[in-house]
This record gives C-alpha cells, sequence and structure tokens, in this order.
C-alpha cells in the first residue's frame, strides 16, 4: 500500500533544487503501484506528475496541485537476440549506472551518454543524448501504461515518435507513463564509432573510428565534468537542468537570414537540408557570457547552455525561486532572438510554468 503524503517539498526531488509542494505524493516501487495510483487519480479528475530522477524538470514555486508519483521501481533483465544482448530496464534504475554496467560487460551503444543525470524512464522521453550518441540509436521497444487506453502496451521505437531531443511521449505527456525500456546494444568492447568533433578530439582519434568502452566512457565523463554536467555537491554549476535550451534546427530559408546577421557562425548542416546551430554560441554572442547572474540565478561558470541555482548546493550564495530561474531564461530567450532572429527552445519540462 503507498502511503500518500501531503505538502511534500518537491525542490529536494530535483537537480536544480526548485518548486514548492505537492498536494498529494507517493512513491511507486513497482509497476502495479505506478499503473494503480496513475489509474485511480484519472478516475478521480486528480491532476498527476510522474516524478523521476528530476534532473530535467523546473517546478513551479506554487508547487504541484495535485498526485506526484515518484518512481522508484528497480530492476535490470539481460537477454539476448542474434547479436543484439537486449537490456530491460527499470523507469526508476539510475541511468548512469546503467551505462557504466554496460560498459563493464562489454556491451557497446549508450557509453557516450555517460554522466547524465537522472533515471532511465526519462530517457526515451527526451530522447536524452550526447557526443553523437542518443538513446533513439539502440532502444528496441518501451513498455508504457498507456493512460487514455487505460492500459500497459510494449510500443517498439518506430512507434515512439523519435526526433531531435523529442519523442511521441514528451509530446504527449498527460498520456504515456514509461514503466521500462529495452536498449538493443552491440557486444563488443569498442565504443560506436566517434561521430562528435570535441569527444574526438579529446581521445585523439578521427571521426568514425571505435576506441575501448571504458577510454570512451572516461573521455565523456572529463568532457562533462569540465562543463559541470555530472552531479557534485560539492559543484554550485551542477545545480541545474542541465543544458536549458536546445540546439535550434532552421530552415535553409532561416539559416540564410541568420548569414545575414552573423556571417560565418558555426552550423552542422543536416542530411534533410536543414541547419543544427549551436545555442551556447547565440546564447555567448548575444550577450550572455558564462556566470552571467540575475540576481540569485546564473548562467553556469563552466557552459553557457546551463541555468544554476548556486544556493541550492548551500554556501554562502542565496537560495532562488523557479521565478528567478524563468526570469534569466526569459532574459537569454528574447535576447537571443533579439539579436538573430532565432528563437531558442527549452530542454527541461516545465511543471506550472511557460517560457
Amino acid at each position: 500500500m503507498n502511503e500518500r503524503m501531503q505538502g511534500v517539498r518537491l525542490a529536494p526531488y530535483t537537480t536544480l533544487r526548485l518548486g514548492g509542494p505537492a498536494k498529494a505524493f507517493a512513491t511507486a516501487r513497482t509497476d502495479e503501484e505506478i499503473v494503480r495510483l496513475v489509474a485511480d487519480a484519472d478516475r478521480a479528475g486528480e491532476p498527476v506528475l510522474v516524478l523521476g530522477g528530476g534532473s530535467n524538470l523546473v517546478i513551479a514555486d506554487e508547487g504541484f496541485d495535485g498526485l506526484v508519483v515518484h518512481v522508484a521501481t528497480t530492476g535490470v533483465r539481460v537477454t539476448e537476440d542474434g547479436d543484439r544482448v537486449l537490456v530491460t530496464a527499470a523507469a526508476g534504475e539510475d541511468w548512469d549506472a546503467l551505462v557504466r554496467r554496460c560498459v563493464a560487460e562489454g556491451w557497446s551503444g549508450v557509453e557516450c551518454l555517460s554522466g547524465i543525470p537522472g533515471l532511465v524512464g526519462s530517457t526515451p522521453i527526451q530522447n536524452v543524448g550526447a557526443y553523437g550518441q542518443d538513446v533513439s540509436q539502440t532502444i528496441r521497444s518501451v513498455r508504457v501504461y498507456d493512460r487514455r487506453r487505460a492500459e500497459v502496451l510494449e510500443l517498439p521505437a518506430e512507434r515512439c515518435g523519435f526526433s531531435y531531443r523529442h519523442s511521441a511521449f514528451k509530446a504527449a505527456l498527460d498520456r504515456y507513463v514509461v514503466l521500462d525500456v529495452t536498449y538493443a546494444l552491440e557486444r563488443s568492447p569498442l565504443s560506436g564509432p566517434i561521430g562528435y568533433a570535441e569527444l574526438a578530439n579529446r581521445l585523439g582519434v578521427s571521426d568514425g573510428d571505435r576506441v575501448p568502452l571504458e577510454q570512451a566512457r572516461q573521455a565523456v565523463l572529463e568532457l562533462r565534468r569540465g562543463k559541470g554536467m555530472v552531479l557534485d555537491p560539492d559543484d554550485p554549476d551542477t545545480c541545474s537542468a542541465g543544458s536549458f535550451f536546445t540546439n535550434p534546427v532552421l530552415t535553409a530559408e532561416q539559416a540564410a537570414e541568420l548569414e545575414l546577421r552573423a556571417p560565418g557562425y558555426p552550423r552542422w548542416r543536416m542530411p534533410d537540408g536543414t541547419v543544427k546551430v549551436p545555442a551556447a554560441w547565440l546564447i555567448e554572442h548575444a550577450g550572455f557570457p558564462k556566470g552571467y547572474r540575475r540576481g540569485p540565478v546564473r548562467i553556469s561558470t563552466k557552459h553557457t547552455l546551463a541555468l544554476t541555482h548556486p544556493g541550492g548546493r548551500g554556501g554562502p550564495d542565496e537560495r532562488a525561486t523557479a521565478a528567478d530561474l524563468l526570469a534569466l531564461a526569459i532574459e537569454v530567450r528574447d535576447g537571443v532572438e533579439a539579436k538573430f532572429g532565432v528563437r531558442l527552445v527549452n530542454e527541461p519540462v516545465m511543471v506550472g510554468l511557460s517560457l
């Protein structure tokens, strides 16, 4: 039986350490408990927020006026399918712990996603990616509770609607609750082909080369630590929701317009003819450098894409509010749009807030 608690502060359950109380809060340790809690709330017309690791979430100061279901399921099952290892992990499993195990076992395909905070259940929602890999490259299927149909379904990858930092799950946050995820990994001591220049430079290899799994993992962790992107209680820059804005993907016409405003701007040409632009470059060149501060919140001193709450880790910094963070996000977004004509889109899920 799940004990429903009243008025639980949600800030400690997020990496930003921001957010007000939940009207009701319950921890679910099995899939059956998740389904029962959500289904009962749906029947009663009660709003539901499914909470995992809180690493990609910004919750309003007013909190959440409904039931928060804290996912704490565990379990990893391993099977084989031809030359692939199928790793099925419960939504409540720690993501980086799973990556660490995959690297140790010689299962290739997620090593460049090392150090990303949060739980397994969030990875398909955001189509989590970094350093040339994203989970859509390895996800075989996602088992979900479909709130609209009131049944548990297993969705193959082709039905998950994956695109850049997006999915069918993110498009319908009030419909699907992730229960577990199955990844199809290669049995190999080597990483996937290195496809990200910064990582290739750190490893001293060429684009497309493969390196030992542990070598790839350690290089990624070093890069992420250098950007304050590995959780560390002694580093106030890690009190963030990771990258706050996604890299804009522009049409050919939009890219040509940006060229007029910023000749020679950095870009990646995509196979479909669109152009991806580094949001960090846009932010810095719009006048928002690393460490830019607005009251008790600031841009990370290490990485322009992260908005941080230094006081969330304690110490001398003033504690902030979600409203403070939102004001900084709006200032940055509007400043970039005014200078470059490009509107940045937030990556974290906003609860009770909107940009």
